[in-house]
């Protein structure tokens, strides 16, 4: 039991840690995670993202932009439109933004991973919440992207809440890396 704690408190450590670091460099496209949106407005939490990504794009770090997200029932919009929109009303050309759908960070992952193989692209920087980086970054290596994170520090998702979030991607990541994010996926829905 005592290896199991530790091997829990090192994953929580370095998604503590990853989320603290900022990897940004150049890469083939800029990624940024699906969160809520609302009739094509981004949530507080999305728009903290993009506006990241607008920084990342204006300081060159990519030629690409790929957002990503679907929506529920009922929604006129995507994740991923609602991002391109706000995107491009912030000054990110349209003809550089790409959108892929998914109902999963895994599903949204994957269909990246597509879009870019097909175009012989590998390299991302992925944008995201800090608490999230660590689980996207290991879900593309799986994937076969060369990842690296650069997590907003604007996100309205601090304090306790975020503490709490860590707490479940540690629980996730150490499953993960045992039996793999697929099959984590297919067994936890």
């Amino acid at each position: 039991m005592g290896v199991l704690a530790l091997y829990y408190l090192v994953t929580l450590w370095q998604v503590y840690r990853t989320g603290e670091s900022d990897q940004a460099r150049p890469v083939d496209a800029i990624v940024v995670m699906g969160a809520a949106q609302y009739d094509g407005r981004p949530s507080p939490q999305l728009a903290a993202r993009l506006d990241h990504v607008v920084e990342l794009w204006n300081d060159g770090h990519a030629p690409l932009v790929v957002t990503t997200g679907g929506n529920r029932p009922g929604d006129r919009f995507t994740e991923a439109e609602a991002s391109a929109i706000y995107l491009v009303d912030r000054g990110v050309p349209a003809d550089a933004i790409e959108q892929v759908g998914g109902t999963t960070s895994y599903d949204e992952l994957e269909a990246v991973r597509d879009l870019l193989f097909a175009r012989g692209l590998h390299s991302v920087l992925l944008v995201s919440d800090p608490y999230h980086s660590l689980r996207i970054r290991l879900v593309s290596q799986e994937l076969g992207l060369t990842a690296y994170v650069s997590p907003t520090r604007t996100s309205p998702v601090q304090g306790g809440t975020a503490f709490v979030r860590e707490l479940k991607e540690a629980a996730g990541i150490a499953a993960g890396r045992i039996i793999g994010f697929d099959r984590l996926l297919r067994l936890t829905g």
